[in-house]
């Protein structure tokens, strides 16, 4: 890899940085093919993405200095997941390592918060973005239906006592 080359992919890197929720940071030594085709589609499928990286060039990405929480993700054979949600990259990777042995989660970050990999478990046992909004979504809905059945409630009465009238006269 040539200056240039190095130079666009920390400029690459620098833009998945910035624009990632969160970045799940892992070894993925000895995965075959099929096995990083089947997390990348995982991934994808969900909105998110999965690149193997150099670590100096994501050191250099990141500015982290010498001696650095970055530094101790950095090391070996290292593959970054990524997403605009925060959530989804972290829960999709640790539902992958859960399954796949030579997987392994080695921690994560958030902006400038570096956690570890039981940071990043956490984080993938919260609900998405789109599950907090459904859920958000039915608590406002929930008011209005209880709403309406009330309203309707002395309306099917009446109309309950009327037929009650009708039918007593009939018979």
């Amino acid at each position: 890899m040539d200056r240039a080359q190095k130079a666009e992919s920390i400029e690459t890197l620098k833009g998945v940085f910035a624009d990632a929720g969160a970045v799940v940071v892992t070894h993925n030594l000895g995965l075959t093919v099929a096995d990083m085709e089947d997390l990348r589609g995982r991934l994808r499928k969900e909105g998110a993405a999965f690149k193997v990286v150099k670590n100096r060039l994501a050191l250099k990405a990141l500015g982290a200095d010498e001696g650095s929480d970055y530094h101790n993700l950095f090391k070996g054979p290292v593959g970054i997941a990524y997403a605009n949600d925060p959530v989804t990259a972290a829960k999709v990777s640790s539902e992958f390592a859960k399954t796949n042995d030579k997987f392994v989660i080695l921690g994560g970050f958030m902006g400038e918060t570096v956690v570890d990999a039981k940071g990043v478990d956490t984080l993938a046992k919260l609900p998405s973005l789109d599950q907090i909004r459904a859920s958000l979504l039915g608590l406002l809905n929930a008011p209005a239906t209880k709403i309406a059945g009330v309203v309707q409630a002395p309306a099917a009465q009446l109309a309950r006592v009327f037929n009650a009238y009708a039918t007593k006269d009939a018979a």
